[in-house]
């Protein structure tokens, strides 16, 4: 990114999974403890399946998962995986990336920030209260909130909190496409899960790097 860039923007809007923590181990635990819950799913939750599918809407996931599946038993699956995610996170949470306190910190003295992901209600929620980071944030919106798609949720924060000059940060092809269908520029973070290989207005190694692009 240009140097002229760097005072751009009025906010920062935060993708969280492979963005600000990786909580695809302890969510990979939740989801094997739901899968034995049930009698018509016979296979192993693995950190490397949950990491494959970081990013989708929710109900996507279990779309893409388990597609042998009708539509009442995928549900009645994500409702016990979501909530088993959620009580194995508020104990265990996620690792969080190096330098996101002091970064966010400098950030936030800055910069207006929020979060948007593709993650179920109370997600986020568990996120900053584990991490301690609330007070950075002005909001967040999730898929679970209204159950549209993360360019939608974009659009949401940009207008209601009538920003001006956003940029968007996440680690996938799907963040992309969604700050791309938002009309807000990209920041790709190739430190988590996903590739971008163009179209992004810079690229950070890990989330400390901000602190001289911004």
């Amino acid at each position: 990114m240009d140097m002229s860039e760097q005072n751009k923007f009025d906010s920062i809007i935060f993708d969280l999974d492979g963005t600000l923590w990786d909580s695809t181990g302890n969510v990979a635990v939740a989801w094997q403890n739901a899968i034995n819950q049930v009698d018509y799913v016979d296979e192993v939750m693995t950190q490397e399946k949950v990491r494959s599918i970081t990013g989708m809407a929710y109900n996507v996931i279990f779309d893409t998962l388990f597609p042998y599946l009708d539509a009442a038993k995928r549900n009645e699956l994500m409702a016990i995986c979501a909530k088993s995610e959620l009580e194995i996170l508020h104990t265990r949470g996620g690792e969080l990336y190096p330098a996101l306190d002091e970064t966010l910190g400098y950030l936030a003295g800055r910069y207006r920030l929020f979060i948007v992901s593709n993650c179920q209600n109370g997600y986020i929620e568990v996120f900053l209260k584990l991490s301690g980071m609330a007070h950075y944030f002005s909001g967040h919106q999730c898929y679970g909130t209204k159950g549209n798609p993360k360019a939608e949720n974009i659009k949401d924060i940009v207008n209601d909190y009538q920003l001006k000059t956003p940029v968007y940060i996440g680690d996938t092809m799907g963040d992309y496409n969604s700050a791309t269908k938002a009309g807000v520029p990209f920041i790709f973070a190739n430190y988590g899960f996903g590739v971008v290989e163009n179209g992004q207005i810079a690229t950070i190694s890990s989330f400390g790097d901000l602190v001289k692009m911004l």
